[in-house]
């Protein structure tokens, strides 16, 4: 069987030049500094240092610049918590499956912590149930977590229901991690959104959300107009969450075309709001063609902190 991170390697080198690729490597590597590092000493201030490291308390005291030496944690875990229900064998945005995509992002990430020397782990799973692969190293893990996740994620699984595996990963794992969550596209009720809030305070956690298909897929090459209920090639949709069938005809009426789209955007406000409040960095996957773009985004919104809980935005309000 063909080697599923092989894929990954060449989309992203068709994806991303050699600039690119350092740079993801600079956003990834950022994520851990000045965390997952045990202090060492206090020393003189010398040029050069990163003004966030004074100690400003003890610098008071002694009367000149003191800066806090770490020495760094070189290893750390990093977790891919993958939504694998049912909703994730869907059609995305791109008219592209949805497990490709998130085999597609899970293996990118993986890939940048391998280079790293990171360990990488696995939490993936439906409504019903969530299965662990505890982190190691290596591209062949790697490939290991990436079959799982292809493997599992099927038409005739168990519906998607992501907030089980945020549960799961705080009642049962300890130590802070790196958290990267690849889910549908969805709107965290209100204990979701709880369960969220707990993760985001023990971890790193970074989302990456794998969007929606259209209303009628394939609408824009064959024009709004549809002429009669038999026109060939007009195929009904179906909501894979639920099972039912959306008639094309009825998709593609203008009117509840406009009536979804302005509720989609509602719920995307929606969205927006409750991520910057509990201070996640998110990003939306439309499409193969974005995935590396996408991943370069989410790092680098993390590292530039996207306000949350305790901090304050560049307008000076409350993110709370």
């Amino acid at each position: 069987m063909p080697s599923l991170l092989k894929r990954v390697k060449s989309k992203m080198f068709i994806f991303a030049h050699r600039r690119t690729l350092s740079l993801l490597d600079g956003e990834y590597g950022s994520v851990f500094k000045g965390r997952s590092m045990d202090f060492d000493e206090l020393r003189s201030y010398v040029s050069g240092d990163e003004v966030r490291d004074i100690d400003w308390k003890a610098t008071a005291r002694h009367g000149s610049p003191l800066v806090k030496r770490y020495v760094a944690v070189r290893r750390h875990s990093v977790l891919l918590l993958v939504d694998s229900g049912r909703n994730m064998a869907a059609e995305a945005f791109s008219g592209e499956s949805k497990k490709d995509l998130a085999v597609n992002a899970a293996g990118v990430i993986g890939y940048l912590a391998c280079r790293h020397g990171d360990d990488v782990g696995l939490v993936h799973g439906n409504a019903g149930a969530s299965m662990y692969l505890p982190p190691k190293g290596g591209e062949e893990h790697l490939e290991r977590l990436l079959r799982e996740i292809d493997s599992t994620i099927t038409l005739h699984g168990e519906t998607s229901g992501i907030a089980r595996q945020l549960d799961y990963v705080l009642r049962y794992l300890k130590g802070r991690m790196l958290i990267v969550v690849i889910a549908d596209e969805f709107l965290p009720d209100a204990t979701t959104a709880d369960l969220m809030r707990r993760l985001r305070a023990r971890h790193e956690v970074l989302w990456l959300t794998v969007r929606d298909a259209h209303l009628a897929p394939g609408i824009e090459t064959r024009g709004t107009e549809t002429q009669g209920a038999g026109a060939q090639g007009v195929l009904d949709s179906t909501d894979i969450g639920t099972g039912t069938a959306i008639p094309f005809l009825l998709a593609a009426d203008r009117e509840i075309r406009a009536a979804y789209e302005h509720a989609m955007a509602q719920r995307d406000e929606l969205r927006a709001a409750l991520f910057r409040r509990l201070g996640i960095a998110e990003e939306q996957v439309e499409g193969s063609a974005d995935v590396v773009a996408k991943v370069f985004a989410v790092l680098e919104k993390h590292r530039s902190g996207a306000p949350g809980p305790g901090r304050r935005s560049q307008r000076g309000q409350c993110a709370g």
